[in-house]
């Protein structure tokens, strides 16, 4: 799934701030500290981020390269 653009609740933008996020977490930061250091200080915006979950590659997995045409 992709990270939606806008929070759902205040419409302030998060998408911007989604990889960074996860990077300075998989480097061990705490993520509080991350997301007050972004500027998500609402507990709205910052649910946005913290409970995405990256599915996209799991799909990937059953995607085909080619295109299958029913004749």
């Amino acid at each position: 799934m992709i990270i939606p653009v806008r929070c759902f609740t205040c419409g302030k933008v998060v998408a911007d701030k989604y990889e960074q996020f996860k990077r300075e977490v998989r480097q061990g930061e705490d993520p509080a500290v991350v997301l007050d250091r972004l500027g998500l200080h609402r507990y709205c915006c910052r649910r946005m981020l913290l409970s995405h979950v990256d599915i996209i590659d799991s799909f990937m997995a059953f995607s085909t390269s080619e295109s299958t045409e029913v004749k």
